[in-house]
């Protein structure tokens, strides 16, 4: 867990970051820290000036040096004292004759303007690269900013990710989800994949909720193992059920660090994983047949359907069924509970939405330029998507009364 947290401290000093602090120190003689602090207000002020200006061309029709017959054109500035996230400062406001300009980057009668970073931030988080975000403010504004500005904007949500990964959670989950996507990133020159893992919990309340996000490239029980206490450091005590793929060295892990914790191979990937030795034209066929054997009364009836599915399709397709056997102790956990239960463990329905957000991140960035821009990219990503997350899963009066007389005594009330 050491290697994440380093990495939210790293800030990458590119060459066009070098660029503009070598310029910020020719420009503004900058000799403390103080002086530092006072040029970047001046910047900022001068950006957001910039920016109205562009709202002025927008509102007149007519660029600053253009000429134009209409009865309306500038008159000057108006100096207005707001709050800043560099602290009080003036800036200067175009005014036009008629007094009809109404600015929307700084509003009239609006004194603090430390939310300007914020919308930087929102398009971050819904996905925008950083040369998307200071494209669209291009296009929006007209005035150019940096990808080097908006990487250090974007920057401020680091301590908040910090925070976030070592809050302290629940002393007892019924079901945890874990989940892995795999990103491109760039690592000193070199593209690499990289797994973030997404641990879900669902609470005793019945509510969802993100316990973690670990971004590594490799799997094995020392790394899960290291993950699993941290949440155990951060007051878990107790976890009915773990659902995940095979993930290498999980199964160890788990048995080390929540002994009484039942390990559930996902079904879910389970049969994404047959499928895939199986061509379009019998896929159909195959996934109702498999259907069969995790819909199945109980797990004698489940064993019966996995060797009918197995003497029918191993013929034609060797593989296919081989994990279903390897598998079996991880798989038939889910055969002891009730059809409600069993859907809110293998549907992963909580756990596939919040996936449908994260690989929207792919579709936008076909590369991260470090491990920190895609921490970043997913948590903001997390914290839009869950916002909604207001109320229980479905049935969940059932399903905590299942597993409370299943796993007697440990869970509250």
């Amino acid at each position: 867990m050491a290697r994440e947290k380093k990495a939210v401290h790293k800030v990458q000093m590119t060459e066009g970051k070098r660029r503009i602090i070598r310029q910020l120190l020719e420009e503004y003689e900058i000799e403390s820290a103080k002086d530092i602090h006072e040029a970047l207000k001046d910047l900022l002020g001068g950006t957001i000036k910039e920016m109205m200006e562009a709202e002025m061309d927008n509102h007149l029709g007519y660029g600053k040096s253009e000429r134009s017959d209409s009865d309306d054109y500038r008159n000057g500035y108006k100096t207005k004292r707001v709050n800043s996230s560099c602290g009080s400062m003036e800036i200067q406001v175009p005014q036009d004759r008629k007094s009809t300009f109404n600015p929307q980057i700084v509003k009239k009668h609006q004194k603090d303007i430390s939310d300007i970073d914020q919308k930087i931030i929102s398009m971050y988080a819904k996905g925008m690269t950083t040369r998307q975000i200071s494209e669209t403010i291009k296009d929006i504004y007209g005035f150019e900013t940096s990808e080097g500005f908006i990487s250090d904007v974007t920057d401020k949500i680091l301590p908040l990710i910090e925070d976030w990964q070592n809050r302290p959670l629940d002393t007892v989950y019924p079901i945890l989800y874990i989940d892995a996507i795999h990103y491109s990133v760039r690592d000193n020159g070199i593209i690499r994949k990289l797994a973030a893992y997404v641990i879900l919990g669902i609470n005793t309340e019945g509510k969802k909720e993100v316990l973690s996000i670990n971004i590594g490239d490799n799997e094995s029980a020392k790394y899960w193992l290291s993950v699993l206490n941290e949440l155990k450091n951060r007051g878990v005590k107790d976890i009915l059920i773990i659902c995940a793929d095979g993930l290498s060295g999980i199964k160890e892990a788990i048995t080390t660090a929540f002994p009484k914790t039942e390990y559930q191979r996902c079904i879910v990937h389970q049969v994404r994983n047959t499928l895939k030795y199986v061509p379009d034209k019998d896929k159909k066929a195959f996934a109702a047949d498999l259907k069969t054997i995790y819909h199945a009364s109980n797990e004698e009836q489940a064993r019966v359907a996995l060797d009918r599915v197995n003497d029918k399709w191993t013929p034609k397709y060797p593989n296919a069924m081989k994990r279903w056997y390897d598998n079996w102790d991880i798989i038939s956990p889910i055969f002891k509970f009730s059809a409600g239960v069993r859907k809110v463990i293998y549907t992963t329905n909580a756990i596939e939405s919040l996936n449908s957000t994260y690989r929207k991140l792919n579709r936008q960035r076909s590369v991260f330029p470090s491990d920190t821009a895609l921490l970043k990219a997913l948590y903001l990503a997390t914290f839009e998507a869950t916002k909604k997350w207001t109320v229980t899963i479905r049935n969940w009066a059932q399903v905590f009364g299942e597993l409370s007389i299943m796993y007697d005594g440990r869970l509250p009330g």
